[in-house]
């Protein structure tokens, strides 16, 4: 198709399409001519996830570019790929390595995935932004004094390696290592809010059921 017939199915302004195009959010097209290109099907989809990472995810453009390039790199594993691309997304506070709690906090996440036998993420550690994020929040709970048991926490997390199981079931429904990877991109930036939604109708639910109205 041509970049008309692009920004009518996509419903995104030539303007902004080649917007996109010289920010190297969205692949060339195939050349025609000097002056046009061809786009297909795949450029439909980019420009789907695109708008996904910009505007509901709100970010920045230089972000944006770095979480396609990793999706976009086939010379990595697919767990490497797919870890890069998400990694790259904006994540919670980093711990404070000067409050007391965060030590404590930091063995507490360790200990919690030895017992679910999560070697990977046990092995990754640190290095991953999302077990810093993890450590950070449980670091605040212990700090403002909330109290936590760590059988509620292996619950929530083997809760949440079923519905890991659910996404990397749908995401294998796609051909190919790159539109896998993008709709693991696009479950994180669109999905999550809907799963803490969810989250908390659930709750309300679930209060009504005991206590009434």
């Amino acid at each position: 198709m041509r970049l008309s017939e692009l920004s009518e199915r996509s419903g995104i302004a030539t303007a902004t399409i080649k917007y996109y195009l010289r920010e190297g959010l969205l692949p060339p097209g195939e050349r025609v001519s000097a002056t046009q290109a061809e786009y297909d099907e795949s450029h439909l989809r980019r420009l789907r996830l695109v708008r996904a990472l910009l505007q509901v995810g709100r970010l920045p453009v230089a972000t944006a570019r770095e979480v396609l390039g990793h999706v976009d790199d086939d010379s990595l594993g697919r767990t490497i790929r797919l870890g890069a691309a998400l990694w790259a997304l904006p994540h919670g506070p980093e711990p404070d390595e000067e409050a007391p709690e965060t030590a404590a906090a930091r063995a507490e996440v360790d200990a919690l995935l030895d017992r679910l036998g999560w070697t990977h993420a046990r092995e990754i550690g640190e290095l991953s932004p999302v077990h810093r994020s993890l450590v950070a929040s449980l670091a605040t709970l212990v700090r403002l004094g909330y109290p936590y048991e760590s059988a509620y926490l292996e619950e929530h997390a083997r809760l949440m390696h079923q519905v890991a199981v659910q996404d990397l079931d749908l995401m294998e429904t796609h051909p190919t290592a790159s539109q896998q990877v993008e709709m693991a991109v696009a479950s994180a930036v669109l999905y999550e809010p809907l799963l803490m939604s969810l989250h908390r109708l659930a709750q309300e639910e679930e209060s009504a059921r005991r206590y009434g109205y």
